[in-house]
């Protein structure tokens, strides 16, 4: 049995290939925020109970946010650990399962826009020249944190209208105290941060947040895809592919965004699962 997963840094979707109907969801696992021990955990907890225990996996396929060549063995040895199994293991980035759940082995200019975001051109097989994400603190603009972070900033700080700022402590019942305390003290505050930005889907046609999130995903294309030469052996006017929710849900403002800028945005998936399970079935 192979056994396929898709993490972001908010939830991680499972699936056995030989069973595709079956998904199986845990928390999102990140080994910059979570460290083996919390990695296990959620894999002892979530997923064990979730899987068919008659079966033995052959291969486990873990696609992850945060899973460079030094943290993958981290979350490898967790896997192994948990599972007990003697599969081959394959541990790669998430900006990869992005790539070959969204071209399968079709080249093209990739991008992630979850809880965190990042862009990749990918040949058909191997990425090429990804950008730095650098997180939620020194990257991921456009991402689910990145709106939130910036968000709670310009309402805090006054930057929208009294009536956006009103709306929002309105519907979320935050207050300056609690937001500072859930993003400087609390655990995983990237996922906070994301939790927010379903506030600007939910009043996207208020002339101020659909400036706002035309901004966002702006700065996106400016430090993320415009910066990069991948369009030089492109066409004039390339296609950038998208996966994650946040691409998913706000499709509108990022094809808007992407053709002010010279762009055509070209397939948009919520996860790339899908197109995992189809490729490694080949």
């Amino acid at each position: 049995m192979t056994l396929i997963a898709d993490s972001g840094s908010t939830k991680t979707a499972w699936c056995l290939i030989e069973d595709p109907q079956k998904v199986i969801y845990t928390q999102g696992i990140n080994p910059f925020v979570q460290d083996e021990e919390a990695i296990c955990a959620v894999l002892h907890h979530e997923l064990l109970p979730a899987l068919p225990i008659q079966q033995t996996l052959t291969h486990i396929y873990f696609y992850g946010a945060g899973c460079t060549l030094e943290k993958a063995p981290l979350v490898a040895q967790a896997i192994r650990q948990v599972t007990d199994t003697s599969a081959h293991i394959y541990v790669e980035s998430d900006m990869l399962g992005a790539a070959r759940g969204v071209c399968g082995q079709q080249s093209g200019i990739v991008g992630i826009l979850g809880t965190g975001s990042n862009s990749c051109y990918y040949d058909g097989t191997c990425i090429h020249t990804a950008m730095p994400a650098l997180g939620y603190v020194l990257g991921d603009e456009g991402s689910g944190a990145y709106i939130g972070k910036r968000l709670v900033s310009d309402v805090l700080k006054h930057q929208l209208p009294n009536d956006v700022c009103q709306l929002f402590f309105d519907e979320t019942h935050e207050t300056q105290a609690s937001i500072i305390q859930k993003v400087y003290r609390m655990p995983l505050p990237n996922r906070y941060l994301a939790s927010l930005s379903p506030f600007c889907a939910r009043h996207r046609h208020h002339p101020a947040i659909h400036s706002f999130i035309i901004d966002c995903f702006e700065q996106y294309f400016r430090r993320n895809i415009l910066p990069a030469n991948w369009t030089d052996n492109l066409s004039e006017n390339p296609k950038v592919n998208f996966v994650g929710s946040i691409a998913y849900y706000y499709q509108d403002e990022l094809r808007q965004t992407s053709l002010q800028l010279g762009y055509t945005v070209g397939n948009i998936i919520q996860s790339p699962l899908k197109g995992l399970i189809q490729y490694h079935k080949k």
